[in-house]
């Protein structure tokens, strides 16, 4: 029942770090080994509209974070010309209703904590040319725009710049993405805000609370908008004791979001990581961070069945499950993307 339900809804992912393993392999590699390791992924976990964030690892930082910037957004362009007839790159609502009318996976670029902008917001402009429709200011630490969660003693509102950046986002019609963002930096963007917002992965604080997570009042603060919050599947966000850490804890987390911010602002936004980590980092490298990177039978898109039928198991309808695994994320970028003010 779970499945064929699964199967007929559209299904969107709004943070999946798979272009940081695809461009760690030589560019004329990059079409050939999205299609041969992400694309049945994608497709064996039913996924319609998929998220490409651009994130820039600590070492290009800050010299060379808009030139790897720029790389991932070519990636991108690169690996879906090259599965033209799998994928699309879209800039708005018509092309994602086009893409799925046609059984592609409509691919949505974004940027986190956009650190090749640092605090040039005119650039942002630039990177909407180039395809960039959904963006967040800050990661765990502190940017000429925001200080990240991470930071959130120091109880910081967005800078100058960064209040700069949310309206020429807003303008540009580009999303304004609060995850990562600190606890101030968001109640800020929320009195600023005059278009909707996402958190693209972030989980209910209320229910573990993690810096990285949203208190009850921010979920509330973003449906206000009417944005979405599309929630973490990381195990460290979603319980204190990894052996709690189940599809059943994430359902919890889903469930809260709803009744907090009403069933129509939920989405799913896994982080899926744990393949990209193992793919980029050498063995040496690797570090013990006490949580598994995935829970039990979600390592990666084709275990994202698993949710529908977790929520399905818990009593929620059909049409309700239908908007969470991914309709609310379509009307949300059917209306925001690429629109400007």
């Amino acid at each position: 029942m779970s499945y064929e339900l699964h199967d007929r809804a559209v299904v969107a992912d709004t943070h999946n770090d798979l272009l940081m393993a695809v461009t760690a392999r030589e560019p004329r590699k990059w079409a050939g080994f999205f299609r041969e390791q992400w694309l049945p992924q994608l497709r064996g976990g039913g996924v319609n509209l998929q998220v490409l964030p651009v994130f820039i690892d600590d070492q290009y930082r800050p010299e060379g974070a808009l030139r790897e910037t720029l790389r991932m957004i070519e990636c991108a362009h690169t690996l879906a010309e090259g599965n033209a007839d799998e994928v699309a790159l879209c800039l708005d609502g018509s092309d994602i209703d086009a893409a799925l009318a046609a059984g592609k996976i409509a691919l949505v670029l974004a940027l986190e904590s956009a650190p090749g902008v640092d605090a040039n917001v005119e650039l942002f402009a630039t990177l909407h040319r180039l395809g960039v429709r959904v963006a967040s200011i800050a990661h765990w630490g502190r940017t000429p725009l925001a200080d990240g969660s991470g930071e959130d003693v120091t109880g910081s509102r967005l800078t100058g710049a960064g209040v700069e950046a949310l309206a020429e986002m807003e303008r540009l019609g580009i999303l304004f993405d609060v995850s990562h963002l600190g606890a101030a930096g968001v109640g800020h963007v929320l009195e600023l805000a005059t278009r909707p917002v996402i958190a693209t992965h972030s989980s209910a604080r209320a229910l573990r609370d993690h810096h990285r997570n949203l208190t009850d009042a921010q979920l509330r603060g973003v449906a206000a908008t009417g944005g979405t919050v599309c929630v973490n599947f990381l195990p460290e966000f979603l319980a204190a004791d990894p052996a709690d850490c189940t599809v059943d804890r994430l359902a919890d987390h889903i469930l809260h979001i709803t009744e907090v911010a009403g069933v129509e602002h939920v989405g799913l936004g896994p982080d899926f990581i744990e393949e990209v980590i193992g793919d980029t980092t050498p063995p040496c490298c690797e570090k013990d961070y006490g949580f598994p990177w995935s829970l039990p039978g979600i390592e990666g898109p084709r275990g994202l069945p698993l949710v529908t039928g977790a929520l399905i198991r818990r009593g929620l309808p059909e049409d309700d499950v239908r908007r969470i695994i991914g309709g609310n994320v379509l009307d949300l970028f059917r209306k925001e993307l690429g629109r400007s003010a």
